[in-house]
């Protein structure tokens, strides 16, 4: 099953056969096809789907050889569902890689350190600014990479991850991965819910992953008083590794309520993707003494480290003033389209979320046929399953491609009856 999948065979989605159905075929014991099933899963290739049986995830840990397991957008179609930010306002690199190349100095060798020592300044700097503790730091090659190492670091195959619901569709994946389990835990405006994280607690997960703010797909952004209830509830708990996700960072124009430093084992990751450009793989990684000591001293066995050269441009993006203009104002294009949609839909009757971020978080009875029918009117959406674990159903909306003239079409099309009927 796992060379179907490389091969292109078995797509995303795909059922998987009944286990006793494929034992009789291959003339095998049913516990055979069972166990064969619990490896895939393991794997995170597979995922049980209840009644549904068990099918391939939508993005299994595998490399197919056949490029497009998944259609691109037909022409003419308007692509919403990516999840990246707006080309059009990101900061322009190539004065800063010009400058940095003409005074870069000699190459840089395998001894050198593995963080710059001014990027680490200016970076506890921007976090304590915040109110995050960063005496100790490192960086990594994104968030997802530097949350893959901190799960890798503290937990072993089947123990239990507390997961926003909905939530990030990589961080899913790559639990799944790990060989983790996800346990779901409800998310609003305020964020992770309280009695949501109380239950996770109590079911013995071994760690907490909380987006701060932007959170994807809903934009839900931690508040003073759900950052007040969690760390009462989490306050000294030696037995949980605490994550929070601050991926949006300066796009995201609301005040940080940290939790960072409530659990003796915790970390902080703030990644420069969403205000600087997806393609600067580079996040800070703030955390007690013994956590950051693992994640850098994984590295350092792996990976080695993160481009100096790399860390030298992040540096020169924070320090210029026109930069961070630019990212202020992309932060305010991205308010007002996500606001808009939001309003819109609204006066629809349709209640969406999105308090901040670059995503609309829009329910809707059936998945299915919500993306067929935007399709047809021209709007490429991402299925809710994708996100999430038994939250309900809906779409996730990427603002980034839109533009404010475009909000009030796309809200009639979100709420157009399907053949004189109810709206999907």
């Amino acid at each position: 099953m796992e060379s179907g999948i490389r091969a292109g065979d078995l797509a995303p989605g795909d059922p998987l056969p009944a286990v006793r159905a494929l034992a009789g075929e291959l003339g095998v014991s049913p516990a055979t096809v069972a166990k064969a099933y619990q490896v895939l899963r393991q794997r995170g290739l597979v995922a049980t789907a209840g009644r549904h049986g068990t099918r391939v995830r939508p993005r299994p840990p595998v490399a197919a050889r056949r490029a497009a397991l998944l259609p691109p957008p037909r022409p003419g179609v308007r692509d919403l569902s990516g999840g990246q930010p707006d080309p059009r306002l990101l900061p322009p690199l190539g004065p800063h890689l010009a400058a940095l190349a003409a005074d870069i100095g000699p190459p840089t060798g395998y001894a050198s350190v593995a963080v710059l020592p001014e990027l680490a300044a200016v970076a506890r700097d921007r976090l304590a600014a915040d109110g995050v503790p960063a005496t100790e730091l490192t960086v990594t090659g994104g968030a997802l990479d530097g949350i893959e190492r901190l799960l890798a670091a503290h937990l072993r195959p089947g123990d239990a991850v507390a997961v926003e619901d909905p939530g990030w569709a990589n961080l899913l994946d790559l639990v799944a991965a790990l060989g983790l389990r996800a346990v779901g835990v409800p998310v609003d405006d305020e964020g992770p819910s309280e009695p949501g994280v109380r239950a996770a607690l109590a079911a013995g997960v071994r760690a907490l992953i909380v987006t701060s703010r932007a959170q994807n797909p809903t934009g839900a952004a931690v508040s003073a008083d759900r950052a007040a209830a969690l760390r009462t509830l989490l306050a000294g708990r030696a037995d949980l590794l605490l994550i929070e996700d601050d991926h949006a960072a300066e796009l995201a124009r609301v005040p940080l309520h940290p939790l960072a430093g409530v659990t003796p084992a915790w970390a902080f990751v703030r990644s420069v993707s969403k205000p600087y450009g997806p393609d600067l793989r580079l996040a800070v990684l703030a955390g007690d003494e013994a956590t950051v000591a693992r994640v850098a001293g994984r590295a350092r066995v792996g990976a080695g480290w993160v481009s100096t050269v790399l860390q030298r441009l992040v540096l020169s993006l924070w320090r210029d003033p026109a930069t961070g203009d630019l990212v202020r104002r992309a932060a305010g294009s991205y308010d007002r389209r996500r606001d808009g949609l939001v309003a819109a839909l609204a006066a629809r009757g349709v209640a969406a979320s999105g308090r901040t971020g670059i995503n609309v978080w829009v329910p809707v009875p059936d998945e299915t046929v919500a993306v067929t029918v935007l399709r047809d009117a021209g709007w490429s959406v991402a299925p809710g399953g994708l996100y999430r674990i038994a939250a309900t159903p809906a779409v996730r909306i990427t603002v980034s491609p839109l533009d404010e003239p475009d909000l009030p079409a796309l809200a009639d099309a979100l709420t157009r009856p399907v053949e004189g009927g109810a709206p999907y």
